[in-house]
């Protein structure tokens, strides 16, 4: 069964989602990633990405669910996919499923929960450490935080209601909360 990581920009879901992928062989889709790589090219769809990127908005649904539904087809049926950074709001929730539901796949939810200032610090520790300009400064990580609240939490709140939604406490160090993620997807 495919798995759908959500978490607030610094809740560590991306460490998360790396370290299942790599002890259960999931096939990680990582939407930022997918995206900054298409930022880092030099065409006008990487250019568009970058600037919306840097200025702390989401790409649009039709940009991104080009790139999942590319994804979900090169995925053997029979190995699961953990999705990060998909679905980010109620226009990605439907098309999102819709791809899902006719590839024949089906999928749960954990959101990983974090103290919001300590996710912040941490995603500034992070952007020092990388050199990531989209994480440069706190006006954006805000921002985009804000914009989880806003956009995001409605359709936690949707799969929740479907009861497909396990909570994953976030603080501690990356084996404590892998510790718990590994129980959530067990249960």
């Amino acid at each position: 069964m495919d798995i759908v990581l959500f978490g607030i920009q610094g809740s560590g879901k991306g460490t998360q989602a790396r370290k299942l992928a790599e002890e259960f062989g999931y096939i990680l889709f990582e939407t930022g990633g997918a995206l900054r790589a298409i930022a880092a090219t030099d065409s006008d769809l990487g250019r568009q990405v970058k600037g919306i990127i840097n200025s702390g908005h989401h790409v649009s649904p039709e940009i991104v669910m080009d790139v999942v539904k590319a994804a979900v087809k090169g995925c053997p049926k029979d190995r699961p996919i953990i999705f990060d950074g998909i679905p980010r709001n109620m226009d990605q929730m439907e098309p999102f499923d819709k791809v899902l539901r006719e590839a024949g796949r089906e999928f749960r939810c954990i959101e990983i929960l974090v103290d919001e200032e300590a996710a912040v610090k941490r995603i500034l520790k992070r952007a020092e450490i990388e050199g990531r300009a989209d994480d440069a400064s706190e006006e954006s990580i805000r921002r985009r935080m804000q914009l989880f609240h806003e956009k995001t939490e409605p359709v936690i709140e949707v799969y929740r209601s479907r009861g497909i939604v396990s909570d994953v406490k976030g603080e501690g160090d990356v084996e404590k909360v892998y510790k718990r993620l590994k129980k959530a997807i067990e249960n």
